[in-house]
């Protein structure tokens, strides 16, 4: 392995995953599969920018409702919405109740539908009042860690939806570049340095390590779910399947680090 071509997956990992602008100079499976593996480094990334806009917001005296609403908006922002945008779409394409490529069809159009809006609508609500109310019961430290860890949950999830085994729903497209890339070893080498950074984060805030590491697990496991679901459903994977299982890890990790 080049140190070239972790250079290119490295920054095709931030090139798709971010609005970050970055050049990528040379793009295959091979660069994929290590773009895939260095997501979670980009959820560091962007979880840390968030969480600068949580705190600064704080500061500013702006309470955890608004601060949490310009902390994920500023998320969204770094994300250009893609992630976002693809759970609208398998939300759409899944709520269609058509048969597999009639679903693809629904999720690759460009409008969003009624299933799209309204799991757009409740996703988001549920990250911001989960995220509010860690910052109303806590501090600005635990809302700061409970945002980091959600965020890069989500990026880990996608690592799950590249497990080789896990066929690309179409012949094209970001899904089939990166379908199937990751071997069941390096997914778990992230699940465990997300487990052990999340207890850290746990126990160096009131957040706790047992209640950091239950959201690890159930934030995968909801991921895993629903990458299993859409899997059956429509065949495979796509870069939307992978960008709603981001968010769907995101917000399941935020409730459960909201509660207690």
């Amino acid at each position: 392995m080049s140190g070239t071509s972790r250079s290119d997956g490295l920054r095709l990992a931030f090139g798709t995953l971010s609005v970050l602008p970055v050049r990528v100079p040379h793009v295959d499976r091979s660069a994929a599969a290590r773009a895939m593996a260095a997501a979670p480094l980009v959820g560091v990334v962007l979880g840390g920018l968030a969480a600068g806009v949580l705190a600064a917001a704080t500061y500013a005296g702006t309470g955890p409702l608004l601060a949490a609403v310009l902390a994920l908006g500023a998320l969204a922002l770094l994300t250009r919405g893609l992630h976002l945008d693809g759970l609208a779409d398998v939300a759409d394409g899944l709520g269609s109740g058509r048969p597999a490529a009639d679903a693809l069809r629904v999720m690759k159009a460009s409008d969003i539908g009624p299933f799209g809006v309204l799991t757009l609508v409740f996703t988001l609500l549920a990250q911001t009042a989960a995220l509010a109310r860690i910052g109303a019961r806590h501090d600005t430290a635990e809302a700061v860690a409970a945002l980091v860890i959600a965020v890069v949950c989500g990026r880990v999830a996608i690592g799950l939806g590249c497990l080789r085994g896990v066929p690309s729903a179409r012949p094209g497209g970001l899904g089939a570049m990166v379908a199937g890339t990751l071997r069941p070893a390096a997914v778990g080498l992230l699940v465990v340095l997300l487990a052990a950074s999340a207890a850290g984060l746990g126990a160096a805030t009131e957040l706790g390590v047992p209640r950091a590491l239950f959201a690890v697990v159930l934030a995968l496991l909801a991921a895993t779910a629903l990458l299993w679901h859409v899997v059956r459903r429509i065949g495979g994977i796509t870069g939307d399947v992978l960008g709603a299982a981001v968010e769907t890890a995101t917000a399941v990790a935020l409730v459960v680090l909201s509660t207690g």
